[in-house]
C-alpha cells in the first residue's frame, strides 16, 4: 500500500524537491545570501514534509485499506466511513452502483425463474401429445414405419428429458431422497425405454450384477444412467454393452463396457464439459454434448465417482463408484 501511496503523491514529492532546487539555485545566483541557514531550513524542511507525508499516509489510505479488504459481496454494512470529500464521492459511486446491481440481479434473477417455469411448464404440456403419439405409432401395422416413428420419437423424449433435468439440477439437493434403491430394477428398466433404439442399432445387453442393493436416489440414479447407456448405443453398432457392478474395498461399483467408436484420447478430460461434443466427429449434428455433463453435475450431489476409460474404435467403459454408506450423511436430504 506505501508502494502505491508513493506513486499516487508522486506529484507532492516532485514538487517538494523542485522548491529546494528552486532555494539552492537563487541562493547559487545571489551571493549576498548564506548558505548555513538556506541548508538548516532545508533540513527542517524535509523533517516536516517526511512527517506530514506519514501522517496523510495513515489518514488517506485507511478508507481505501478498508475497501481492499472488504468481502466481494453486495453488503453496505461493510463500507467503512469516509473521512474526506473525495472519500464521500467513492463511497457515494459503490453505493449507488452496489444499489443499481441489486435492483438488476434481482429483475434478472425473476426473469430466470420465470422462464424456468415457463419452460418446465412447457415440457410437461408435450408430454402428453408424446405419449398420445406413442400409443399412435404401438398401433401401426408397418413394422419398418413404426421402428423409424418410434426411433424419432425416444430421440425427442429423451431430449426433452434432458431438458428437464437440465433446468432442476441447480436446485437438485432440494429434491434428494436417499434410500435402498435397486440397481437391477434401474437397469432393466432403462434398456427396455431403448428397446426400440436398440434392436433397429442390433445392439444387446449383458447385465450382471454382484451387488444389487445401494443407498442413493432412485430417480436422479435413473437419470445418469440414462445418460450413460444413451451414449453407450449412440456410438455403437451392432453389439453387446456390458453392465457390472460389484463390491471393491466396502463401495459398489457399476461399470457400462461397450465397444463402439471409443473417445479420441485428446477429448477424454473435456467429454464432462458443457457442450463439448469431439473433435474428431466434429460434423456430427446428433450430438449435443449435454448427456455427460448432465449425469456429471447429477452426480455431485450424490457423491458417485464417474471414472472413463475408452480406445478409439474398441469402446469406453464408464465407472460409476457409489459412495460408502458412511459419506451419506452430508447428503442432504438423507
Amino acid at each position: 500500500m506505501f508502494s502505491r501511496y508513493v506513486r499516487e503523491r508522486l506529484s507532492w514529492i516532485l514538487l517538494f524537491l523542485f522548491l529546494q532546487i528552486l532555494a539552492a539555485f537563487i541562493i547559487y545566483i545571489d551571493s549576498a545570501l548564506s548558505l548555513k541557514p538556506f541548508l538548516y531550513c532545508s533540513f527542517l524542511s524535509l523533517l516536516i514534509f517526511i512527517g506530514f507525508f506519514i501522517l496523510r499516509f495513515q489518514k488517506e489510505t485507511k478508507f481505501y485499506k478498508a475497501i481492499e479488504e472488504r468481502e466481494e459481496n453486495l453488503d453496505m454494512t461493510s463500507m467503512p466511513e469516509p473521512g474526506s470529500p473525495f472519500e464521500e464521492i467513492v463511497e457515494s459511486g459503490i453505493v449507488n452502483q452496489t444499489g443499481r446491481f441489486k435492483r438488476e440481479l434481482t429483475q434478472n434473477r425473476t426473469l430466470l425463474e420465470q422462464e424456468k417455469d415457463d419452460l418446465l411448464s412447457w415440457i410437461h404440456e408435450v408430454k402428453t401429445p408424446l405419449t398420445a403419439m406413442h400409443l399412435m405409432i404401438d398401433r401401426l401395422e408397418d413394422h419398418n414405419l413404426k421402428t423409424a416413428l418410434t426411433y424419432e420419437w425416444l430421440r425427442i423424449h429423451l431430449l426433452l428429458d434432458q431438458q428437464l433435468h437440465q433446468k432442476r439440477i441447480p436446485f437438485m439437493e432440494n429434491d434428494l431422497y436417499i434410500e435402498k434403491t435397486n440397481l437391477e430394477d434401474i437397469i432393466f428398466s432403462e434398456i427396455k425405454s431403448l428397446q426400440s433404439w436398440c434392436m433397429q442399432k442390433g445392439i444387446g445387453f449383458e447385465v450382471e450384477l454382484e451387488e444389487s442393493e445401494i443407498l442413493s436416489d432412485a430417480k436422479w440414479l435413473s437419470f445418469i444412467i440414462r445418460q450413460i447407456l444413451t451414449n453407450a448405443v449412440k456410438y455403437s453398432e451392432e453389439s453387446d454393452i456390458n453392465v457390472l457392478s460389484f463390491q471393491r474395498d466396502g463401495q459398489v461399483i457399476m461399470e457400462f463396457q461397450d465397444f463402439g467408436r471409443g473417445i479420441d484420447p485428446k477429448d477424454l478430460p473435456r467429454i464432462f464439459e458443457k457442450g463439448f461434443t469431439s473433435t474428431v466427429n466434429h460434423q456430427d449434428q446428433s450430438a449435443t454434448g449435454m448427456g455427460l455433463y448432465l449425469a456429471k453435475k447429477a452426480a455431485e450431489p450424490l457423491k458417485i465417482t464417474i471414472l472413463v476409460e475408452s480406445e478409439p474404435r474398441k469402446g469406453s467403459t464408464f465407472t460409476l463408484i457409489f459412495p460408502k454408506r458412511n459419506e451419506f450423511v452430508s447428503i442432504t436430504g438423507m
